[in-house]
């Protein structure tokens, strides 16, 4: 492996893991400024931070990342900033996967891996916030890297209003290295984060891209640093509209029961929490995606 690798691939752990502070921090400040309307009476929630460690089938060190969650605050009444960086050969599973999907046949020969990224899932405490998820993250085999994420908006009732500044911002920031790319990330999004067995999506979409490689991994890099920098701007000022807003029984039920859809969409579908769990990572911090509550009816 190339030094030129190496450094790059340092820079991008080094990148999710800044991300991570910056939105730990900024949700720690919505905690302590939220001082009226439902559970403005409660203690500030606070992360418990936890870190990870990653063994190899020998036991070797093969990475780990830091888990923070914070539960029962304010405006967050579970919410998880996970950031890792693994390495290690990929299971049997994992390999046949990745040359099927990526076409990388050469995985069996060499199935050495590293990863490297941010997961992040948000569910309030007020129906009338919005759940939210986001993750970007950077993988290499010696048969190739390339970047994916994305995030998408998750509103038991949903604010059209909302809807439209969550996705005006991703294409802002979509818009600067293209502006085919966000037409073509939101589809993405669209149909990725669709529930097949419901017949519906899971939200009202966001943007959604994996195997990014343009050729040129600076270029690249700064578009996965932009898709990670419009998720603040996008998610945040919602919640200041939504948390003081008075809700009852009826809100609080629609809330749970689309916290179901969402449990059933992770569980079933979602690729990283399959990838997480074949590859041996914590299952506290690839399930950490879970809602505290959930309702099916």
């Amino acid at each position: 492996m190339s030094d030129q690798m190496e450094s790059e691939k340092a820079r991008a752990s080094a990148w999710f893991r800044s991300l991570r502070d910056q939105i730990v921090s900024a949700f720690e400040g919505l905690e302590d400024s939220h001082d009226a309307g439902p559970f403005a009476d409660q203690a500030a929630g606070r992360f418990d931070v936890t870190e990870t460690m990653r063994a190899s089938a020998d036991g070797s060190d093969a990475g780990g990342g830091i888990m923070s969650v914070m539960r029962g605050g304010r405006v967050f009444e579970k919410v998880g900033v996970n950031v890792s960086t693994v390495y290690g050969e990929l299971g049997e599973r994992a390999q046949a996967a990745m040359a099927a999907r990526k076409g990388l046949p050469g995985m069996k020969d060499d199935p050495r891996f590293w990863a490297s990224g941010i997961s992040l899932v948000a569910h309030m405490q007020n129906p009338h916030c919005p759940a939210v998820h986001m993750n970007t993250r950077m993988f290499w085999t010696p048969h190739g890297w390339w970047f994916g994420g994305g995030s998408d908006l998750n509103p038991c009732l949903e604010y059209e209003e909302d809807t439209a500044h969550f996705h005006a911002v991703q294409k802002t920031h979509c818009d600067r290295h293209g502006e085919e790319l966000y037409p073509r990330f939101k589809a993405w999004a669209d149909e990725y984060f669709y529930v097949p067995h419901r017949k519906r999506a899971r939200g009202v979409g966001g943007i959604f891209l994996d195997d990014y490689n343009t050729g040129d991994w600076l270029t690249d890099f700064d578009f996965i640093q932009d898709v990670g920098k419009a998720f603040l701007p996008a998610f945040q000022p919602l919640i200041e509209k939504r948390r003081s807003s008075e809700f009852g029984d009826a809100e609080k039920d629609a809330q749970l029961v689309h916290r179901g859809l969402y449990a059933e969409y992770n569980l079933v579908y979602d690729r990283g929490t399959k990838f997480g769990l074949e590859t041996g990572h914590d299952a506290n911090a690839v399930l950490m995606s879970l809602p505290p509550m959930a309702k099916w009816v």
